[in-house]
């Protein structure tokens, strides 16, 4: 079943019911995180609650967040649901307000929780890898909601269903200097003799540049860290799309599937065309969190 925490109360999806004023509804105003679930167990819940803490109130949504309430109501959610593997969805909004009138702290927010089952991703995803398209749309380091969860997520699933149109699994995100920063739902991590290299996302900016419109993923920082307890060496760049092209190895990773392998952009073949022995091990890696 779905189970379904709002605003203090499980229920069912059915009886979750926001009012027709929602920030949320009205404005796209909130947050949200997508975690895993194994059984009870919620994969990194504490780093995905950490970041969207500090959004909230970087973005002057709330800074009255409860980590360890709403840590307490997602486990609940988990077991409600009863799912051997689970997706679960945390969203905020600004709740039933008027923006005009004032931020978010005065008023109570929309919190929702819902605990389904998990996507199941094809084996051969993992086995074969996928490929990725460029996307048409450019992200912007001077927009200061870029680098956050936000809801609002149309450019990004637009890009999504044009990539799969064309037969790719997604589609990767440059900013308006032509710098990567991501995919519409993951972000990517390249591996160039044995390094492991990837854009400067959110709070990673040398002093004095161009703030990051790269969201900082937990996946991401996971796999930094599992790079550099195997002794690589991991760095921080601004990269184009010719060092894509010219990487042994490029990943996507997600809360969703972990560590994805491309094995092409657009009509070029990355690496060997094939998954590489990075991506294997991480896998494996990602099955045992």
């Amino acid at each position: 079943m779905t189970a379904v925490w709002f605003n203090g109360d499980l229920m069912t999806p059915e009886e979750a019911r926001i009012s027709a004023f929602d920030a949320g509804f009205q404005h796209a105003v909130g947050l949200f995180e997508t975690l895993t679930a194994r059984g009870d167990r919620v994969v990194h819940l504490l780093q995905h609650l950490d970041r969207l803490d500090e959004s909230l109130k970087t973005l002057g949504l709330s800074s009255r967040l409860r980590i360890d309430a709403l840590a307490e109501a997602i486990h609940r959610t988990v077991k409600a649901g009863g799912h051997e593997q689970s997706r679960v969805r945390v969203t905020i909004t600004g709740g039933d307000l008027n923006l005009l009138q004032g931020g978010g702290d005065g008023h109570d927010p929309t919190i929702l929780v819902v605990a389904q089952p998990a996507t199941a991703y094809p084996e051969d995803l993992f086995a074969k890898g996928v490929r990725v398209v460029v996307a048409d749309a450019r992200a912007n380091p001077l927009d200061p909601h870029a680098s956050h969860k936000t809801l609002n997520y149309w450019s990004r699933l637009s890009a999504l269903q044009a990539a799969a149109g064309k037969g790719a699994s997604e589609a990767l995100w440059f900013q308006v200097s032509n710098h990567l920063a991501g995919g519409c739902v993951s972000n990517v991590v390249l591996v160039k003799d044995d390094e492991f290299i990837t854009p400067i996302a959110r709070g990673e900016e040398p002093d004095g540049g161009l703030p990051s419109p790269v969201l900082p993923g937990i996946v991401r920082a996971e796999v930094l860290g599992w790079a550099a307890g195997e002794g690589r060496l991991v760095r921080r760049e601004m990269l184009g799309i010719q060092d894509v092209l010219q990487a042994d190895e490029v990943l996507l990773t997600n809360s969703s599937w972990g560590v994805l392998p491309v094995v092409g952009l657009e009509r070029e073949a990355i690496g060997t065309g094939a998954p590489g022995p990075v991506a294997t091990a991480l896998r494996a890696w990602w099955l045992e969190q």
